[in-house]
């Protein structure tokens, strides 16, 4: 087919070109798999592609990529990914900034209005610029957690955060609380709601009308439309990649 083509580049990752789209694949070797298995990841944007175990990736990947007529109907779904690096743009805090790349600039990531700038080697600005969302993310929730639960007079143990495919946010009967770092690119009232829901699980450990009226004296605005944006937008967030 005129539009089926697979690669399996080192540098940008394997992928395979979908309608003039270029879809990242996740190869995984199984040792029980006896035959290829493609399954398209919505939520991530991402084709995941399973082989034997001394299965031979080019081979698979060349098959996968003939799947034309499936493929362009999986990817319908979703929106198409967006590799990070210089010249793209990503929303942080809700705004979509665009990426501003000098190598002349110093390599640590730098807001600038709606820029974020840096230097550095061009190919390892998406990996950069994942850290810095990473640790602005985990700084920005831990203080967030800790100021909302001390107003209610509750203990907050460990803060982390992680790339979770299905949640937001947990809770453990610990205290300890973790967050997706991709609720750093969401506007400030839906990551504010998040954290809520999270440090009223310190008191309620289930879904109830208290937990519920706990989340409303906690945040700050509207919880309801905070539900609603992660609905409708918050698969987006996944299909960012970072090489």
């Amino acid at each position: 087919m005129s539009n089926a083509s697979s690669d399996l580049s080192a540098a940008d990752g394997p992928h395979i070109l979908i309608d003039g789209t270029c879809w990242p694949v996740r190869l995984v070797h199984h040792a029980r798999a006896r035959r290829y298995r493609l399954v398209f990841d919505v939520a991530r944007a991402e084709l995941r592609l399973t082989l034997p175990r001394r299965g031979n990736a080019a081979k698979a990947l060349r098959w996968a990529g003939e799947q034309q007529e499936w493929l362009a109907a999986q990817v319908g779904k979703a929106a198409a990914p967006v590799a990070v690096g210089p010249g793209a743009s990503l929303p942080l805090f809700g705004t979509l900034r665009r990426i501003d790349w000098n190598p002349a600039l110093p390599r640590a990531v730098r807001l600038d209005g709606d820029a974020l700038r840096l230097g550095g080697p061009a190919e390892s600005v998406g990996r950069r610029i994942e850290r810095w969302l990473k640790g602005e993310a985990l700084a920005l929730m831990e203080r967030e957690s800790r100021e909302i639960a001390a107003r209610a007079g509750l203990a907050v143990g460990r803060v982390g955060v992680g790339d979770p495919r299905s949640r937001w946010g947990s809770c453990t009967h610990g205290g300890d609380l973790r967050y997706s770092w991709r609720l750093v690119m969401a506007p400030a009232h839906v990551r504010r709601a998040t954290v809520a829901h999270e440090v009223a699980h310190l008191r309620h450990m289930d879904h109830g009308r208290a937990f519920h009226a706990l989340v409303d004296e906690l945040h700050d605005g509207d919880v309801a439309a905070a539900r609603a944006w992660l609905r409708r937008e918050g698969r987006g967030l996944h299909r960012y990649r970072f090489g």
